[in-house]
C-alpha cells in the first residue's frame, strides 16, 4: 500500500480543529516514536524509514512497527508503507538492535486523529504538535494500492485540505525527524 499523504503548517489550529470536528469525532493520542537505522545511516540515505511507535490514547496503549520505502512522489513525499501491530515493543527493539540497527532518533508527538470518508476514500486527518518544534501541523492521508492511483488520491487529499482552509503554500515535505534533529543541534 502507498500512503497518499500531504502535510501542512496550520495557521489557525482552532479553526482547522473546528472544521475537522464537523467531519468526525476526534481522538487525542500521544505517539512515542523511535526511528532505527544502520550505524552508517543507510536507511536514511535511501529515503527509507524504520519506526517503532507506541500510541497512548483513550483506548489504551498499542505499539506498531512501520517500514516506509523511498518516496514515489517527490512533491508530496508519499511512500509505500508496511505496518503491523506489535505485542511486545521491547522484544522488537531487542530484535532490531540484534540485527545491527541502532536508535537514530526518538521524540513525542501529540496528535488528534479524525477518521472519515471523503471522495469515497477512507481518510485520516491528524493535527500534530511536536513539543520540540514550533507550530501545529495537519497530516491528511489515504491509502492506495498502486502508483497509478496516487495522483487522483492526492487530488482528493488536496480538496479536503482546501475545505479545511489549508492552501498549497502551507504544504511541507519536511520530516519531523529532520526538524527535531535541527532543533537539538
Amino acid at each position: 500500500m502507498i500512503e497518499a499523504e500531504l502535510k501542512a503548517h496550520v495557521r489557525d489550529p482552532a479553526v482547522v480543529r473546528e472544521r475537522l470536528d464537523r467531519l468526525a469525532a476526534g481522538r487525542d493520542e500521544v505517539y512515542r516514536d523511535t526511528y532505527f537505522d544502520t550505524p552508517g545511516a543507510h536507511l536514511e540515505a535511501g529515503d527509507r524509514e524504520l519506526r517503532l511507535r507506541t500510541v497512548v490514547g483513550p483506548d489504551g496503549t498499542r505499539s506498531l512497527l512501520t517500514y516506509k520505502e523511498a518516496r514515489v512522489d517527490e512533491a508530496s513525499g508519499s511512500k509505500p508503507e508496511y505496518e503491523t501491530d506489535v505485542g511486545d515493543p521491547e522484544a522488537v527493539r531487542a530484535v532490531l538492535n540484534g540485527l545491527g540497527c541502532i536508535e537514530a532518533i526518538a521524540f513525542v508527538k501529540h496528535c488528534r486523529n479524525y477518521e472519515f470518508i471523503a471522495y469515497r476514500r477512507q481518510m485520516l486527518a491528524t493535527l500534530v504538535r511536536v513539543p520540540e518544534i514550533d507550530g501545529t501541523y495537519v497530516e491528511l492521508e489515504t491509502q492506495v494500492v498502486g502508483r497509478e492511483e496516487l495522483r487522483d488520491a492526492l487530488g482528493d487529499v488536496r480538496a479536503v485540505l482546501a475545505g479545511l482552509g489549508i492552501g498549497e503554500g502551507d504544504l511541507t515535505t519536511e520530516l519531523y525527524t529532520d526538524a527535531v534533529r535541527a532543533r537539538r543541534s
